[in-house]
């Protein structure tokens, strides 16, 4: 589990690049360059300020913090020891400018519709789910973010290769591009990623924290 958590990776000036999974993350914190210095290093917000830690100091203290904040974090157990995910790690040389396009596939569009059948509006597991073409392939529809929506097994065989009128169906919403990564929105509504907001344009990601 705590392998698949989601880590915000900055570039060298701090600003957000992309929110990788933590496999990603302690591969990254781990690696060195040819010049033996770290790639990446972990930057904790801890009192409004930013700490970085390399690899090994982010070891001694999560044995701190497994002690005495165990709830407040996610945990990578290794041989030796257990390791606190980190929410936030730098690349130390690459300062490529953060890209916003939004990237279609099969986890951004689950999250968009925040893996609800759009035909039914119950929400499903990722593998109780399906992606429909609204106006089947068949009359020619495309594979966009348009036309392309979270569909339970149940709703997506009822409806068959026909449109929604055709199958005496109805959208909950209408499918768009989203501006924003919906993976960002979903991680941002959990209190654990609040340290996120720091290094985010809010307004441009639209979400709303609590």
């Amino acid at each position: 589990m705590g392998l698949n958590c989601h880590v915000l990776m900055l570039n060298a000036h701090y600003a957000a690049l992309r929110v990788i999974d933590a496999r990603r993350a302690f591969s990254l914190l781990f690696k060195r360059n040819h010049r033996d210095e770290p790639v990446a290093e972990v930057v904790s917000v801890e009192d409004g300020s930013y700490v970085s830690y390399d690899f090994e100091d982010w070891c001694e203290l999560s044995e701190f913090r497994r002690q005495f904040e165990p709830a407040e974090h996610d945990w990578v157990r290794t041989v030796r020891l257990e390791i606190a995910v980190p929410r936030i790690i730098r690349v130390l040389r690459f300062s490529r400018l953060p890209r916003h396009e939004v990237r279609f596939n099969r986890r951004n569009i689950y999250a968009r519709d925040q893996n609800r059948c759009q035909y039914c509006g119950k929400k499903f597991s990722s593998s109780e789910l399906s992606l429909d073409h609204v106006i089947p392939r068949s009359y020619n529809g495309v594979t966009t973010w348009e036309n392309v929506v979270c569909a339970c097994l149940k709703c997506n065989v009822r409806k068959g290769g026909r449109t929604p009128r055709e199958a005496g169906m109805h959208l909950v919403k209408e499918p768009v591009k989203p501006r924003f990564s919906p993976v960002i929105r979903l991680a941002l509504s959990s209190t654990k990623y609040r340290s996120w907001k720091q290094f985010l344009d809010i307004a441009y990601w639209n979400v709303e924290l609590k």
